[in-house]
């Protein structure tokens, strides 16, 4: 098996301080900040956190299905952020990878005929990325075990158990 980025809860907690002071030594002061679920709700939170920014949004988006396995297309699922709510803000959008991009790339868009203005930080960007974030922790080619999705899940989603 190909070598693996491993990111801890604690290496995360430094890499989303060292993002949050990307973000303000740029200068560019979020009004929100646009989670892209689910990975990124970790990232936006922290980010609100260092920024003492309160204003969270989340936007849905599916597109990988496992280890490398994704949807042809990211598809945004409901409930689809209000275009109204975002009018005229500096939305700083954050996942935790930008991969192909095509997710960034889709929320990005979505925002852009809205906002004052649209950035994306991000844990890890890789060289396949369409889009180039403006904040980013670390660039890699490898495949990312992340700490929240590097275990099984505890609850099968039919509500099963799972053994330990």
């Amino acid at each position: 098996m190909a070598e693996r980025e491993e990111l801890t809860w604690d290496l995360f907690g430094s890499a989303s301080r060292d993002l949050a002071r990307q973000v303000a030594e740029s200068g560019f002061a979020p009004d929100l900040i646009l989670s892209i679920a689910r990975g990124g709700l970790f990232v936006a939170g922290a980010l609100g956190y260092a920024l003492d920014v309160k204003n969270l949004h989340v936007m849905n988006v599916e597109f990988y299905t496992g280890v490398n396995q994704r949807l042809d297309l990211p598809v945004m699922l409901p409930p689809v952020p209000n275009a109204v709510d975002l009018t005229g803000a500096r939305v700083l959008v954050a996942d935790d990878v930008a991969d192909t991009g095509a997710t960034l790339k889709l929320v990005r868009d979505f925002c852009a005929d809205h906002v004052a203005d649209v950035r994306c930080a991000v844990v890890y960007e890789k060289p396949t990325s369409a889009v180039s974030c403006e904040y980013v922790w670390r660039r890699t080619e490898r495949w990312i075990n992340f700490p929240w999705s590097s275990q099984p899940p505890v609850v099968a989603r039919e509500g099963q158990v799972l053994d330990a």
